[in-house]
């Protein structure tokens, strides 16, 4: 079992950076695709970026020019950088954890843990 406990989120201006961050319990943290996901209010759960154990890393077409990943298996941590923000980054940001995916690995299903979440919230 991991338990993954997000933090760094808040409430940010339009343009404005936060650096989300994701540590996992299990010390074998390193043997885990890493994701990054995001729910807005009233819309389904999507996919943001994940790292593979290789850290050969994944993002969602509409956010890899403003956001990051990147992992410290040293500190069984995940990283996501995230800039210029706008309104509609506004979400709960979820860190989950796979012990195998298919290839992209942007099916929220194939993942096999989660956190409980960080509310990140951009102002206009």
């Amino acid at each position: 079992q991991v338990q993954l406990v997000e933090s760094g989120g808040g409430l940010v201006q339009a343009g404005g950076s936060l650096r989300l961050s994701c540590a996992a319990s299990e010390g074998s943290f390193s043997n885990y695709l890493m994701g990054w996901f995001r729910q807005a209010p009233g819309k389904e759960r999507e996919f943001v970026a994940a790292s593979t154990r290789g850290r050969t890393t994944y993002y969602a077409h509409s956010l890899k020019e403003r956001v990051t990943i990147a992992r410290d298996d040293a500190k069984n941590t995940v990283l996501l950088q995230m800039n210029n923000l706008t309104p509609e980054d506004t979400a709960v940001y979820y860190c989950a954890a796979a012990g195998s995916t298919s290839w992209p690995p942007r099916d929220e299903a194939e993942y096999d843990y989660w956190g409980q979440g960080t509310q990140v919230t951009v102002s206009s």
